[in-house]
């Protein structure tokens, strides 16, 4: 599945948010990781943060990024197990208009090539939410480099053919 190179590549603004009860920045490997396959591919880090495993407080983090103009996509990073800290997927549930099933059930059978049955513990997730694209991946590095170089890096690339994401992103708040 090609690049189009004849069509002018448009960098996507993204917010990364890293939810965790025990990681600094000085320590969010899984974080530094996406930042920088974010970069290298072209893009924008519109914001950075680590939020605790709070539901009330990743839906307050989601919504004031959801609501700013200069953020396109958030991508969570943590948060999406089966434990009982684990809340990210239901925060994503609070804030969206559209889920994007696809996504979970595309990173899990990507996982399941490296990790086996484990993929299943992982509920990794997406949606739009007020035109915004929020994507919950694991909070491991493997998970996080999984996602980007399987999924995002060529659906966040708007010369991607047949189709992509960012040719979306125009109509995400028609009615």
């Amino acid at each position: 599945m090609p690049i189009d190179e004849s069509v002018a590549f448009i960098p996507v603004r993204i917010a990364v948010l890293t939810v965790s009860d025990t990681r600094s920045l000085a320590e969010d490997k899984s974080g530094d990781t996406l930042v920088h396959r974010i970069e290298t591919a072209g893009h924008t880090i519109a914001a950075r943060y680590i939020e605790r495993d709070d539901k009330d407080a990743i839906v307050s983090h989601l919504h004031a990024w959801i609501d700013d103009p200069e953020v396109d996509c958030v991508i969570t990073t943590g948060g999406t197990g089966v434990t009982g800290r684990d809340v990210t997927p239901e925060a994503l549930a609070r804030v969206q208009d559209k889920e994007i099933t696809g996504f979970g059930e595309l990173f899990r059978w990507l996982s399941y090539e490296k990790i086996g049955t484990s993929t299943i513990q992982s509920r990794a997730t997406a949606c739009v939410a007020r035109g915004t694209y929020i994507f919950a991946l694991p909070g491991s590095t493997g998970a996080v480099k999984d996602a980007w170089d399987g999924i995002l890096i060529t659906q966040l690339d708007n010369r991607f053919r047949p189709c992509n994401f960012v040719e979306l992103m125009p109509r995400l708040r028609e009615r």
